[in-house]
């Protein structure tokens, strides 16, 4: 997972934004009580939605709590619950395979810290494997059919990010309940399909300097790894419809209290990110986010969300 999904916090109230880090503290706290603090590491946004997603929305309790991150001011902090170990699981096998796809794509040397990293996670992998033992089958299976696709210099967007797609979509089999399960499974594949695009065109001019297998730099138009406006147009179409079709199923469950931070992320959050990112913008919104308060980041993405979206269009 990578990180590029997040709320926009300029749409929630202070008690939101409170409620969104409690679960943030909580996914952390529960990736070191099941792995040990080691896997704290793997903790970003993408997976605090997942956690999000697969509560109830029935009970929201947070305590207080300090870490290592913060040692002396205690932070809202989510209580233990299924769906936290159910994301901190998920977290686990999905970073597994992240590294056993770069020890793969990678020659002996630039390898190595993939195969480093794999070594601190075996145990964990191997606990979290036994927990979901389906959802670690799928990802796998998945990830293999991406490899075939990538080693085939498969020249369509579509087929891998399909792919990518089908393997988070596996996350909504642990839901018993069909209807809720359905609507996780369209919500987390067209999350899966965004989110593959998204890296895709952040990671372009990097791939194309390394030669790795982009599917954007085969189908679309380029400069240097600059997409002309037409190209970056059509893929912004693209990415608009996946978010469109997580939204329209979104309205169709009850997400209780996590309702308007879905609908943040779903809304507004998703659009910013990717138009910060067809715009080459990402990465510098984030170290000036980094450099700013907790109020100033509040106002520079409330105002870049009232502002124009670029490609990507705000759409109720």
């Amino acid at each position: 997972m990578f990180g590029y999904v997040r709320p926009s916090p300029g749409r929630l109230t202070q008690e939101e934004q409170e409620l969104f880090s409690s679960a943030y503290c909580g996914l952390c706290h529960t990736l070191h009580r099941r792995y040990g603090a080691a896997a704290r590491m793997i903790l970003n946004y993408d997976l605090t939605f997942l956690a999000i997603l697969l509560s109830d929305g029935k009970a929201c309790s947070s305590c207080q709590r300090r870490c290592i991150a913060h040692p002396i001011q205690k932070r809202t902090c989510g209580k233990p619950t299924a769906a936290l170990d159910t994301a901190a699981d998920m977290s686990v096998i999905l970073m597994w395979w992240q590294l056993q796809d770069g020890v793969a794509d990678h020659g002996f040397w630039s390898g190595l810290k993939y195969k480093a990293a794999s070594l601190f996670l075996r145990r964990a992998y191997q606990k979290a494997r036994l927990a979901q033992p389906a959802f670690d089958q799928n990802t796998r299976e998945q990830l293999q059919a991406l490899d075939a696709l990538e080693r085939s210099e498969c020249a369509s967007i579509d087929r891998p990010a399909d792919t990518f797609a089908l393997l988070l979509s596996g996350a909504a089999e642990v839901v018993e309940d069909a209807t809720r399960r359905r609507v996780l499974r369209q919500m987390f594949y067209h999350l899966g399909r965004w989110i593959y695009l998204t890296d895709a065109a952040d990671d372009l001019k990097k791939d194309l300097r390394s030669g790795s297998y982009n599917p954007l730099a085969l189908r679309f138009t380029h400069c240097q790894g600059v997409l002309t406006p037409e190209s970056r147009e059509a893929l912004a179409e693209t990415m608009d419809r996946s978010i469109e079709q997580m939204a329209a199923a979104f309205e169709l469950a009850d997400f209780g209290c996590w309702t308007p931070i879905i609908r943040s992320i779903v809304y507004e959050g998703m659009y910013g990110v990717g138009r910060a990112v067809l715009d080459g913008t990402f990465h510098q919104r984030e170290k000036r986010e980094n450099r700013a308060t907790l109020h100033e980041r509040q106002e520079q993405k409330y105002e870049r969300s009232l502002s124009g979206i670029g490609c990507l269009q705000y759409r109720k």
